[in-house]
């Protein structure tokens, strides 16, 4: 069964920096875009990035300059190195792999 599990969240002070990550299971990995979502309390899930299988990135506007999304093939992982974290960052946090989800995984920035 092929499947995505993202691990890395946590409780971060404004400022700091957290690196997700998102293990795969799929034979073929290296051939899927990667994508992050998030979701905040109250609000609708939004991509963050994407990275294709060629390694083409995209992202969105509020974490452009402040977010890298990354893939090690060989390993089958995707990764988001997330830097000067914001309040607003705060969300449950989301790999999807061609339409699939994982569990997520919790964001919090906070004094």
């Amino acid at each position: 069964q092929v499947q995505v599990v993202e691990s890395g969240g946590g409780l971060v002070q404004p400022g700091g920096s957290l690196r997700l990550s998102c293990a795969a299971s799929a034979i073929f990995f290296d051939r899927y875009t990667m994508r992050w979502y998030r979701q905040a309390p109250g609000k609708q899930r939004e991509l963050v990035a994407s990275i294709s299988s060629g390694g083409g990135t995209n992202y969105a506007d509020p974490v452009k300059g402040r977010f890298t999304i990354s893939r090690d093939n060989a390993k089958k992982t995707v990764y988001l190195q997330m830097n000067s974290l914001r309040p607003e960052d705060t969300a449950l946090y989301y790999c999807n792999m061609e339409g699939i989800w994982g569990q997520g995984t919790q964001v919090t920035v906070s004094t």
